[in-house]
C-alpha cells in the first residue's frame, strides 16, 4: 500500500492552504484502496486535525514512514528526511538565490523533487496553481487600496470572508469612480482579476478605445503578450519566440501608464524580459498610475518600483514618485504598492479545494503507477541527481 503524507508547513510564517481537503482524502480513500494518505498534525491548516480526522484521515507527528510527501511552500532544510519523495512548490528553477541551499541539500539528502509549478501538459500549460486565486485577491486588493487612497469607496479584507461566494456578496451595490484599469496577462492569475472586474461591474474596453478616451464609467483593459511586447527588429510579436529569446523585445506600455489609474499586473517574468516600464517614468508629471497590484510580484522585475514583499496583514505600501523610497501607504506624490506573495491564504479553503482537484485529475494516477510524462517533466532532482531537463541548475545545485 502506497502512503501518502500531508506535512505540516515549516515556512515562517507558515502557509495555511493545503494540497488535499479532507474531503477530497475521504475521496481518495474510497476510490483507491491501495493508498493511504496521513496528515501531520498543524496548527495553522486552514482545515483543521479535526476535520481530518473527521474524514478518516490518521493524523501523526513522524512521517517517516510515508512513501510521498506533500506540502505547499519550501520545506525547511532540518525538516527534510532523506531518501523520500517531495511534492511542494521549491522556487528554485529560476536559480532563485534564497533556495539554493534548499536545493542542494535536497540533493545531498538522496531526495526525489517532483515541483508542482513544473508539472505540465503537452503544450507546456500548468497543471496545477493558485494563479487564479491569487488574480481574485490581488485585485480585490488593488480596487481597496485606490479605494483607501481616493475615499471615494471602502472595500473590507478578502480574509474576512469564509468563502469566495461570500465575497461576492461585498459587491453588490459598491459604485465605483470613473476609473481606469490595465489588466496584464492572460493566464490564471490575469482570469482571476476579469473575474473580480465583472463582478464589480466594470466594462472592458479596447486597446485603442482606452488610450483615446475618457469614459463616464469605470473600465478596463486586458493587455496579453501581443498588446505589451514588441521585437526590436522584426516589430512583430510571437509567444514561443518572446517565451524563448525576451531579451529581443520591447515592452509597448509606456502609454497606458499616462491613462490608467490602476495596474493589475498578471504577467509572467524572466529576468531577461523587458519591464512594463522603467522606474524613471514614476517622476515624469504624466503618469497617472496611483496603484499597482503586482500580482505575481517579482521584486525589481515587470513593475520595476516593486521594492519587496509585504505580509498578507498589511499588503500595501508606497513608493515616493521622487526618490522611489518606500514609503506609508496613501501618502501625496506617492504610488500604492500591493506586493504579497502568498495572496491566496485570504481564501485558503477555496484555494486549496481548487487546487486538489487539480491534482487528482491530473496527477495522482501518474503517482500510484508508472510514471508518465507529466511526472516525468516535473521531477527536477530525482534520487538525489538532477534530472536531464534541469541540467542547467548544475551551478546552482554545487555539481562541478
Amino acid at each position: 500500500m502506497l502512503k501518502i503524507g500531508l506535512i505540516r508547513e515549516g515556512k515562517t510564517p507558515p502557509d495555511n492552504r493545503v494540497a488535499l481537503t479532507p474531503a477530497q482524502c475521504r475521496w481518495i480513500h474510497r476510490n483507491s484502496p491501495e493508498l493511504r494518505i496521513v496528515a501531520q498534525t498543524s496548527p495553522s491548516r486552514c482545515f483543521s486535525d479535526k476535520e481530518y480526522a473527521l474524514a478518516g484521515v490518521e493524523l501523526k507527528e513522524d512521517m517517516h514512514d510515508c512513501d510521498i510527501l506533500f506540502g505547499i511552500k519550501e520545506v525547511p532544510v532540518p525538516e527534510l528526511i532523506p531518501g523520500k519523495t517531495y511534492l511542494f512548490f521549491s522556487h528554485t528553477r529560476k536559480q532563485q538565490p534564497h533556495n539554493q541551499e534548499l536545493f542542494r541539500q535536497i540533493i545531498k539528502k538522496d531526495i526525489t523533487l517532483i515541483d508542482y509549478e513544473c508539472l505540465e501538459h503537452d503544450d507546456g500549460t500548468r497543471i496545477i496553481g493558485f494563479g487564479f486565486f491569487a488574480g481574485i485577491v490581488g485585485a480585490h486588493n488593488g480596487m481597496m487600496a485606490y479605494g483607501n487612497r481616493t475615499g471615494t469607496y471602502k472595500l473590507d479584507r478578502v480574509f474576512k470572508q469564509r468563502s469566495f461566494r461570500e465575497l461576492m456578496h461585498a459587491y453588490f451595490g459598491l459604485k465605483l469612480p470613473h476609473v481606469k484599469i490595465v489588466v496584464t496577462g492572460s493566464g490564471r492569475v490575469a482570469h482571476g482579476v476579469l473575474e473580480i472586474m465583472n463582478l464589480m461591474g466594470i466594462h472592458e474596453v479596447e486597446p485603442d478605445e482606452f488610450l483615446e478616451r475618457d469614459f463616464s464609467y469605470p473600465v478596463y483593459v486586458q493587455l496579453k503578450g501581443a498588446d505589451l511586447y514588441v521585437h526590436k527588429e522584426t516589430g512583430k510579436y510571437n509567444r514561443g519566440d518572446f517565451h524563448a529569446h525576451p531579451e529581443d523585445y520591447y515592452s509597448r506600455f509606456r502609454p497606458y501608464a499616462f491613462e490608467c489609474d490602476i495596474l493589475m499586473n498578471g504577467v509572467f517574468w524572466d529576468k531577461n524580459s523587458p519591464r512594463l516600464f522603467e522606474k524613471e517614468l514614476v517622476g515624469d508629471p504624466r503618469f497617472r498610475i496611483q496603484t499597482i497590484a503586482d500580482i505575481t510580484d517579482d521584486m525589481d522585475g515587470s513593475i520595476p518600483i516593486n521594492l519587496g514583499d509585504q505580509k498578507m496583514e498589511d499588503p500595501i505600501y508606497g513608493v515616493d514618485r521622487n526618490t522611489l523610497k518606500k514609503t506609508a501607504p496613501y501618502l501625496p506624490g506617492s504610488v500604492d504598492i500591493m506586493a504579497v506573495g502568498n495572496l491566496p491564504n485570504e481564501l485558503p479553503r477555496d484555494a486549496s479545494r481548487y487546487f486538489g482537484e487539480q491534482l487528482i485529475k491530473f496527477v495522482l494516477s501518474d503517482l500510484l503507477g508508472e510514471p508518465g510524462a507529466v511526472i516525468e517533466r516535473a521531477t527536477m532532482v530525482k534520487g538525489g541527481k538532477l534530472t536531464e531537463p534541469y541540467g542547467y541548475l548544475s551551478a546552482y545545485a554545487g555539481i562541478s
